[in-house]
């Protein structure tokens, strides 16, 4: 299942009274494993860029200056988002933006929120009661956040997928070769997969051991199994009767 997480950065709050996407990114989920792959654009807007919303984002008039206009790359953004999942964080803010610019351009067939995870709802049912911005997700679930100090569309979408991860049990835990084994969890799937670092206990008991020695013994001195001899531990894990 491919999604992508993605966030927007506008001139305001409503495209209704002329505000305009400034910047646009999405980060590649492949059945919840990152990939890796992103995109990552500004825009320019056709108008000026507030004050309050520049104290927010930090991205000023002379910065999108040279920028293109959304009309010019929405082609592209439409095979990025074709067939995917969108993961956004209060989805009906980036997705009204985003239908917006479409249907100013022409196009019939806006997003859908059926197609659309909202991680605000998602949060707001996992944690009723709490604060569920992004910061204070990142802070429940221990995400380093403390590069942002303004929005970005592109480390938000990051932080974001993180975020969603952990929000629906599909997190992939750090390999740390020093100290723990790791464990790839996916929702809904029977089983985690998970790397050991360290062997289990052998179940087998002195009896068997020596019967395999046996065996082998029987076998030559060329037989591949002679190769292995050192595997079979020298006190097999007596079992009970």
């Amino acid at each position: 299942m491919r999604e992508l997480v993605l966030d927007t950065e506008t001139t305001g709050l409503d495209p209704k009274s002329g505000h305009r996407i400034i910047e646009l990114a999405c980060v590649e989920l492949h059945n919840y494993i990152p990939t890796g792959v992103f995109w990552h654009w500004y825009f320019n807007p056709e108008r000026s860029v507030p004050r309050e919303a520049t104290a927010i984002h930090g991205l000023t008039d002379g910065f999108l200056a040279d920028k293109p206009l959304f009309g010019a790359i929405a082609p592209d953004i439409v095979k990025v988002l074709e067939g995917a999942r969108l993961i956004i964080h209060n989805a009906s803010f980036d997705v009204g933006f985003l239908n917006f610019e479409f249907q100013k351009l022409g196009y019939q067939q806006p997003i859908s929120m059926e197609r659309v995870t909202d991680t605000l709802a998602l949060a707001r049912r996992k944690h009723p009661g709490s604060p569920n911005n992004l910061d204070a997700l990142c802070r429940r679930y221990g995400i380093d956040n403390s590069t942002r100090t303004k929005h970005g569309a592109l480390l938000d979408s990051e932080l974001l997928a993180d975020v969603y991860l952990r929000l629906i049990g599909a997190e992939q835990a750090g390999l740390d070769l020093g100290a723990r084994s790791a464990e790839v969890t996916v929702a809904g799937q029977a089983a985690a997969v998970q790397v050991r670092l360290k062997p289990l206990p052998s179940r087998l008991t002195a009896e068997e051991a020596a019967a395999h020695a046996a065996f082998v013994a029987t076998l030559g001195d060329k037989a591949i199994w002679k190769r292995y001899g050192d595997a079979l531990p020298a006190e097999p894990v007596q079992t009970a009767a």
